[in-house]
């Protein structure tokens, strides 16, 4: 049975009151560390949490141990008590060693949206390679010294990705303009990759470079759709077409023969 569309109402998109506040630490011999940001939706009272993953780089072990459950024990009781109660109860009782500010207004169009841009903000997590952070790189470095010599080549900033995106170093950050795969790919979205794709291609987005167009123009993001037929042999692959998912671009059939086309990574997801 397939999944009913979600119907996308204008309320979706109007300004809505929030509220924010950040989480801080005080841990010895580090002074005040601010840790997170926590989002209020006072209409739904639900509580928009993101916390920091490097403890281990300001706290001793046994605090971050008990740090690093904080996120998922206070989501917990946002969920069962409400975001509005757990703000108060912060508030009314922040320990020495947790403390929370004074709330600030703002008005919010997407809740996670800007949760992300206030923790960019105010939370100077540092990098951890591969484990917190992912490299982003100019298309034309992903597809060419990234692909080589990853070792080689420094990135153009690090960005910390969401807690929930298992990381490994065949991962890279790069930003996708251009409409051809909108509405999942927003024009202009930094966007995950990772290269040495395994498995078959067959319905996934693929990162494309067409060597005979120049500069940025040269990149495009696709569905790979590929056909094949039953021979005596086995399987014989009769047709690979690249697709874009806005109806209003064109797609194309990929004649690997011809050379101008590299794969150059698969997509994983786009980042806030």
């Amino acid at each position: 049975m397939s999944t009913p569309a979600r119907v996308i109402r204008f309320d979706d998109f109007a300004p809505k009151p929030g509220e924010y506040s950040l989480l801080q630490a005080e841990l010895p011999g580090r002074g005040v560390e601010t840790i997170g940001v926590l989002l209020l939706d006072p209409a739904a009272d639900t509580l928009h949490i993101r916390l920091r993953r490097d403890w281990e780089s300001f706290a001793s072990p046994e605090d971050a141990e008990v740090l690093s459950e904080l996120q998922d024990d206070l989501a917990s009781q946002a969920r069962e008590r409400g975001g509005s109660a757990v703000l108060e109860h912060l508030e009314d009782v922040a320990a020495q060693s947790i403390r929370i500010t004074d709330r600030e207004a703002i008005t919010v169009r997407n809740f996670d949206k800007t949760l992300s841009e206030l923790y960019r903000e105010h939370v100077g997590a540092k990098v951890l390679s591969f484990r917190t952070h992912l490299p982003r790189y100019s298309l034309a470095v992903a597809a060419g010294p990234f692909l080589t010599n990853p070792e080689d080549i420094r990135a153009h900033e690090w960005i910390e990705t969401p807690p929930d995106l298992k990381l490994d170093e065949n991962m890279f950050v790069a930003q996708i303009r251009g409409k051809s795969m909108e509405p999942r790919i927003p024009d202009g979205s930094l966007c995950v990759f990772r290269r040495n794709v395994v498995g078959s291609r067959n319905g996934r987005l693929v990162l494309v470079r067409n060597s005979e167009l120049a500069d940025d123009n040269q990149y495009t993001v696709k569905r790979y759709k590929s056909e094949k037929t039953v021979t005596e042999e086995g399987f014989a692959q009769t047709r690979i077409r690249l697709e874009s998912l806005n109806p209003a671009y064109p797609s194309w059939d990929l004649d690997e023969e011809e050379g101008k086309y590299q794969i150059i990574a698969e997509f994983v997801r786009v980042l806030e």
